[in-house]
């Protein structure tokens, strides 16, 4: 059990009309833990992802955030946004500004710092992931690897709580999916708190301190990792790692 918890999930459910697509969740993620989340597609992985920061609602059960309940809307969940930073599957960058632009920006609207105050924290989290001789070109001038590394640095600069990781390099050629994890191996190790669904199960060995395994809606396994990746628990599980692991 997590000594300082900062994210508690309790007995969420979530349906899209009739499908039920998370089923009495229960999860607690400690300050400064890396939790790894997979299984088969369509196992609510990213629903739960989503779920964290609100982008999806919930039917039941709580969530909170630094002892904190979940706002529902408004600048309370804007500002609840600043704390938990989401880094998507798209990287759902403004084209038409800079990479430094996209990194200031959510700077200086939600966090009220001035334009060079700004810039500069920008500047030194490119750095941080790679790219500071990049920061006056545009997203469409990278690489799908590069674009990546801008949506960490753009999290990063709201000085988050906790960082949450949608299937991060699943839109990324394979050669590049090692820039974005190495960039995310070394937040794990600077101890920032994380959740990442992921299908890079050499990621999840090395960085996680736990590994959850869904399956249709359900938390079925949730262990360190050289526990589940040596003796899964459930038939489920044992039958998922044998298809991915044999490749």
């Amino acid at each position: 059990m997590a000594v300082d918890p900062l994210i508690e999930l309790r007995g969420v459910d979530k349906y899209y009309g009739k499908l039920h697509v998370l089923k009495d969740i229960d999860l607690t993620v400690g300050r400064g833990e890396v939790v790894v989340v997979i299984g088969p597609s369509g196992s609510g992985k990213s629903t739960l992802c989503r779920a964290i920061n609100r982008l999806e609602t919930i039917e039941s059960g709580t969530i909170t955030i630094d002892g904190q309940l979940l706002p529902e809307e408004g600048k309370a969940l804007a500002k609840l946004r600043a704390e938990v930073g989401m880094v998507f599957q798209s990287f759902n960058l403004f084209a038409h500004k800079t990479v430094l632009a996209n990194v200031s920006l959510a700077q200086i609207k939600v966090r009220d710092r001035k334009r060079d105050e700004a810039d500069r924290r920008s500047r030194l989290l490119l750095e941080r992931v790679g790219l500071a001789d990049q920061a006056d070109k545009f997203p469409a001038q990278l690489s799908g690897g590069q674009q990546q590394r801008v949506a960490i640095a753009r999290a990063l600069a709201m000085d988050p709580k906790a960082l949450l990781f949608d299937e991060p390099t699943s839109a990324l050629d394979p050669e590049m999916i090692n820039e974005v994890l190495e960039v995310m191996q070394q937040l794990a190790r600077e101890g920032m708190t994380m959740v990442v669904v992921t299908h890079e199960m050499g990621f999840a060995r090395s960085a996680a301190n736990r590994v959850v395994f869904m399956d249709e809606g359900r938390i079925l396994e949730d262990r360190a990792p050289a526990d589940f990746f040596t003796h899964p628990e459930t038939d489920r599980a044992k039958d998922f790692l044998s298809k991915i692991l044999k490749h």
